[in-house]
C-alpha cells in the first residue's frame, strides 16, 4: 500500500526508504487472495490508524486490525499458563550474560576463537531479568490505543527531525564554494577591469569557469543526477528492475558525467586560440592526455559496476530467493502469535480479516544514523523467482541481513521504553536457542487456552487466517493428530532461529565475495587505464609495449598456479556454488558442514567442531555430496537372524515394520523394503531394512535420532518374535591333565 492509501498490483515488492535517527523499523503488509473492499465510512476510533506516518486511510477493515497488531500486542496477556509449567518459566538471558561459559586457565576467553555454528551451551542463571517477550497482563491492555497513538506520533516526530538534520556541513561548503566561484565568474564578466585581465594569456572568466567545474561540477552533476533519478522513479515506479540499476549505477553515471565536462571544459577554452611555447603545449597535451585516460577509466568503472550488478542479482534471485521467502514468513508468524488474537477480535466485531502486516526493526547503519524502511508485500506468498526482479531482491536481502529474529512484542516494548524516556535495553531479539525456546514457551502460552498442554488450528485461526493455518499447521509436528504441544512448538522455532541464521551467514558471505571480485577486477582496471594512459602520452611505444607484454608473460608463467586458482575460485563460488554457508556436505568421504564461504577459500566444521580450510579451486576438482539440497534420503539398517527362524517369523516381522512405519508418518515414508542379502555358512540369513526419512541429513542430531528409535524399535519386534542368532555348535576337545605331584 504506498502513503496514499492506493493499493498497487502485481506481485512486486514495493519499498521506500526512509532515515531515522534513533531506530529503524521495516513494515511488511501481506495479503492474501483476494482483494479487500475499500473502506469509505470515516473512522472515529484510534485503533484504525496505520503503521505509517504518511499514510491516512486503508483498504480494509481487517487491515485496520492487522496495523493495530504492531502497537496494541505488547498488551496481550498470557491466555493459558499451564499449572504444570507456569512455575517452570525458563529464563531469557541478558545480552551481556547470555552464557556462562567455562573458563580455560591456560587461554583467555576472549581469545578463544569462536565459530559460527558450532559453540558448546552451558549453564546459566535461571533467575530472570530481561525476558525476551514479557507478557503483559490484562492489566496493560487499557493504554492500547493511548499507547498506539503516541507510538505513531513519535515516528512521525523522528522522522520530520531527520529531515531537518540531511542538510549537513558539506551540503553547507558545496554551496558557499559553489556561489562565491559564481560570482567571481559574474563580477569577471561584468567589471571593466576584471574583463580586460588577463592570466596566462587566458581571460578571467575561462579560469573561473574551470575553477567552477572543478569544485563544483560533482556537486551540480549529483544534483542533476537525483533530479533524473527522481523523473525515472515517477516514469518507471512498478519497475523495479530499471530502479534497481539506476540506484546501482548513480555514482559511476555521475562521476563520468564530471570528467567529461571537465575534459570539455579544458579542451574548449584551454587548448585552443592561444599560442604557446612548445614546452607549454607538451605541458597541455600531458594535462589533456591525463584527463582522457581517466574519462576511459571512469567509464570502464561504470561497466564494471554493471555487469557486478548484473552478475549479484541474478545470482542472489538463482540462490537465495526461496529461503528469503520462507525465512520471511516464518519472521510473520512468530511476531503474528506472540501478539494479541486480532482475527478473533476483528471476526467478533464483524470485520473481514483479508490482509495482515507485521513490522521488524533493522540495524544498518548509515551515514546518516539509521534507516526506516517501509516494505509493501501485498502478494509475497505468490511470487515467483522467475519473475522476482533484482531491485525487490536487493530489498529483501537487506530486510533478512540487517533484522534479528524477534516477535511483535519484543519490538513495542523497546518502543515503548524509548518513548517513555528510559533507556534502551540491550539486544533482545532472538540471538540463540536458548531464546528460541523462551520464546516458544511464551508463544505456547499465548496461543494455547487456559490449561491446556497443547493447541490445535482452531487455536490459531484466533490470530492468523485460515490460508496462513494451512501453510503452517503442517510444519509442527503432532499435525496429524490436530495437537500441537510445547515440545513441538519449541523445535519448530529452534529450527526458524537456525535457519535464519545460516540465511543471514550465507548473504553476508556472498556480499563478501562479491566484494572481494570487485577489488580483484578494480585492480585489474587500474592497470589497464595506465596502460592507456603511457600509450596516450607516447611514453609506451611499440617496442616499450612488447616489452611490457613480454614481462608480463613471464609474470604469467611464474604467478600460473596463482591465476589459475583465482579463476577456478571465482568460477567455483559464482557459477558452480554446490553448497551455501550452514549446509551440511560430505567431500573424500569426511563429513563437513560449511561454516564461511570466501573468494579463494572455504571454511568447514567437522562433527566435532574442527576447523578445515579448503582452497576453493582444490574443491572445484572434488565431487561434492550436499545434504541440505537433498531430497529425501534414505537409510539401511542391517541384522541378522538364525537360519532356523520360520518363514512366520520372518512375515511376522515385516509385518510389525510396517505398522511402526505407518505409525510414524512424520519421520518415515510408509515404503520400505526388507531384503536378504545372503544366507551365511547355512547358520544365519543377512538381512537389510531399507526404509526413507521424511527429511534429509542436514539436522544430523535429528536423524541420528530417529535412526536410534527404529534400531530399538527392531529390537522390541525381535524380542516379542522370539527371533534369536545361535553361534554353530563348536567341537570342543577336553583333555586330562595328570598331576605329576600326585600319589
Amino acid at each position: 500500500m504506498d502513503s496514499k492509501g492506493k493499493r498497487r498490483k502485481g506481485g512486486e515488492i514495493t519499498m521506500s526508504e526512509k532515515r531515522n535517527v534513533d531506530g529503524n523499523e521495516v513494515i511488511v503488509n501481506i495479503s492474501t487472495e483476494g482483494d479487500a473492499k475499500a473502506v469509505t465510512e470515516g473512522r472515529g476510533s484510534k485503533e484504525l490508524e496505520t503503521a505509517s506516518p504518511k499514510q491516512t486511510r486503508v483498504d480494509s477493515p481487517c487491515q485496520a486490525f492487522s496495523e493495530l497488531s504492531t502497537a496494541v500486542a505488547k498488551s496481550a496477556g498470557m491466555s493459558c499458563p499451564s499449572p504444570e509449567v507456569a512455575s517452570l518459566s525458563p529464563k531469557a538471558p541478558s545480552a551481556n550474560e547470555s552464557f556462562v561459559r567455562k573458563r580455560s586457565l591456560n587461554r583467555s576467553v576472549f581469545s578463544k576463537p569462536k565459530s559460527r555454528f558450532g559453540e558448546q551451551l552451558y549453564s546459566f542463571d535461571a533467575t530472570p531479568k530481561t525476558p525476551l517477550m514479557a507478557s503483559r497482563g490484562p492489566a496493560g491492555g487499557g493504554g492500547g490505543e493511548e499507547d498506539d497513538e503516541e507510538i505513531y506520533k513519535q515516528v512521525t516526530l523522528e522522522l520530520s527531525k531527520a529531515k531537518h538534520k540531511r542538510i549537513k556541513t558539506k551540503a553547507l561548503v558545496e554551496w558557499t564554494v559553489f556561489f562565491v566561484i559564481l560570482g567571481c565568474l559574474v563580477a569577471s564578466l561584468t567589471v571593466d577591469q576584471l574583463e580586460a585581465s588577463r592570466l596566462w594569456g587566458l581571460e578571467m572568466w575561462k579560469w573561473c569557469v574551470l575553477v567552477m567545474v572543478l569544485f563544483s561540477g560533482m556537486s551540480v552533476t549529483h544534483w542533476v543526477m537525483h533530479f533524473i533519478v527522481f523523473l525515472i522513479e515517477r516514469k518507471f515506479l512498478l519497475r523495479k528492475k530499471v530502479l534497481y540499476f539506476v540506484h546501482g549505477l548513480k555514482k559511476s553515471v555521475q562521476v563520468f558525467t564530471w570528467l567529461a565536462f571537465v575534459l570539455l571544459t579544458w579542451v574548449l577554452l584551454f587548448n585552443q586560440g592561444v599560442r604557446r611555447s612548445k614546452i607549454a603545449n607538451k605541458v597541455l597535451d600531458c594535462i589533456t592526455w591525463t584527463l582522457v585516460s581517466i574519462l576511459i577509466g571512469s567509464f570502464l568503472w561504470f561497466l564494471k559496476t554493471l555487469l557486478l550488478k548484473i552478475l549479484a542479482s541474478s545470482f542472489h534471485v538463482t540462490t537465495f530467493f526461496d529461503r528469503i521467502q520462507e525465512s520471511i514468513f516464518h519472521h510473520y508468524i512468530l511476531q503474528t502469535l506472540s501478539g494479541r488474537p486480532l482475527i478473533e477480535e476483528a471476526e467478533r466485531m464483524g470485520k473481514d480479516p483479508s490482509a495482515r502486516e507485521f513490522s521488524f526493526r533493522t540495524m544498518k547503519e548509515g551515514k546518516m544514523g539509521k534507516e526506516k524502511k517501509v516494505i509493501d508485500m501485498g502478494k509475497i506468498y505468490r511470487m515467483k523467482q522467475e519473475k522476482v526482479s533484482a531491485w525487490t531482491m536487493k530489498m529483501l536481502i537487506d530486510t533478512v541481513t540487517n533484522s534479528g529474529l524477534s516477535t511483535l512484542s519484543n519490538t513495542l516494548d523497546e518502543d515503548e521504553s524509548i518513548h517513555d524516556g528510559g533507556a534502551e535495553q540491550a539486544d533482545k531479539e532472538i540471538t540463540s536457542e536458548m531464546e528460541a525456546m523462551v520464546a516458544a514457551y511464551h508463544i505456547f502460552n499465548n496461543v494455547a487456552q487456559a490449561g491446556c498442554k497443547y493447541f490445535d488450528e482452531d487455536d490459531l485461526r484466533r490470530f492468523m487466517i485460515k490460508e496462513e493455518v494451512d501453510l503452517i499447521f503442517p510444519l509442527l509436528e503432532g499435525a496429524e493428530d490436530g495437537k500441537i504441544d510445547r515440545k513441538s512448538l519449541t523445535n519448530w522455532v529452534v529450527k526458524v532461529y537456525q535457519g535464519r541464521k545460516a540465511l543471514v551467514h550465507a548473504l553476508t558471505d556472498t556480499k563478501t565475495a562479491v566484494k572481494q571480485l570487485n577489488k580483484l577486477v578494480t585492480g585489474i582496471l587500474i592497470i589497464i587505464t595506465i596502460i592507456a594512459w603511457l600509450l596516450l602520452m607516447e611514453i609506451a611505444t611499440t617496442k616499450v609495449l612488447v616489452v611490457l607484454l613480454s614481462q608480463l608473460l613471464v609474470a604469467g608463467f611464474i604467478f600460473k598456479n596463482m591465476c589459475k586458482a583465482i579463476f577456478e575460485a571465482v568460477i567455483f563460488v559464482f557459477i558452480m556454488h554446490p553448497f551455501d554457508v550452514g549446509d551440511r556436505c560430505v567431500i573424500d568421504g569426511v563429513q563437513l558442514m560449511v561454516e564461511e564461504m570466501n573468494i579463494l577459500n572455504t571454511v568447514f566444521l567437522k562433527l566435532d567442531n574442527e576447523k578445515i580450510f579448503y582452497p576453493n579451486s582444490v574443491l572445484a576438482t572434488k565431487p561434492i555430496s550436499n545434504y541440505n539440497r537433498s531430497p529425501d534420503m534414505g537409510d539401511k539398517v542391517e541384522f541378522s537372524i538364525d537360519f532356523m527362524t520360520p518363514f512366520e517369523r520372518i512375515g511376522a516381522m515385516k509385518e510389525k515394520i510396517g505398522k511402526y512405519l505407518e505409525k510414524n508418518h512424520l519421520h518415515w515414508h510408509p515404503n520400505h523394503n526388507l531384503l536378504v542379502s545372503e544366507i551365511e555358512n547355512v547358520n544365519k540369513i543377512k538381512m537389510g531394512l531399507y526404509v526413507n526419512h521424511t527429511m534429509n541429513f542436514q539436522d544430523y542430531a535429528e536423524k541420528g535420532r530417529r535412526r536410534t528409535e527404529l534400531v530399538m524399535e527392531l529390537k522390541r519386534i525381535f524380542d516379542d518374535l522370539n527371533i534369536r542368532y545361535n553361534l554353530l555348535p563348536q567341537e570342543v576337545h577336553l583333555c586330562q591333565i595328570e598331576d605329576k605331584k600326585g600319589r
